[in-house]
């Protein structure tokens, strides 16, 4: 079966790389779906989850942002953060989201786009999270 060689890379590291026959994600302009022999593309990711199948399972990568690259039968994921929605330690994300939904609710001189982001990144961890949790 054909299959792309994907990565998912963070100024740390990469987060996982490897054979896959299928990339799900969402970029700024939709939900884009990537399978091998896809024209090359680039396009700016949202803060959302990447899905990646093969062998009829599924792993799941919270990403926050970044950047989708598609060569012939290559894709490449750069993200600010990402990790295995496996990995996400739900309580941490769950204190992140406490701490920026009461910075937009109490501080007046806070820096709301900062905050906002903040705490769309934490929801985005507690529910990709979640779903990683149930795929143990």
């Amino acid at each position: 079966m054909n299959t792309l060689k994907v990565s998912v890379v963070t100024p740390d590291g990469p987060v996982i790389t490897g054979d896959f026959e299928m990339v799900s994600c969402k970029a700024e302009s939709g939900e884009i779906g990537i399978l091998p022999g896809h024209i090359p593309l680039v396009a700016p990711l949202v803060i959302d989850s990447v899905r990646l199948k093969r062998d009829k399972t599924e792993e799941v990568v919270v990403v926050n942002g970044g950047f989708l690259e598609v060569r012939p039968n290559e894709v490449s994921i750069l993200s600010p953060s990402a990790e295995l929605a496996a990995d996400v330690d739900i309580a941490r994300a769950e204190e992140a989201r406490l701490r920026a939904e009461k910075l937009l609710e109490e501080q007046e001189d806070v820096d709301k786009e900062r905050a906002e982001l903040a705490l769309m990144r934490a929801m985005n961890r507690i529910r990709v999270g979640k779903l990683g949790q149930k795929n143990k």
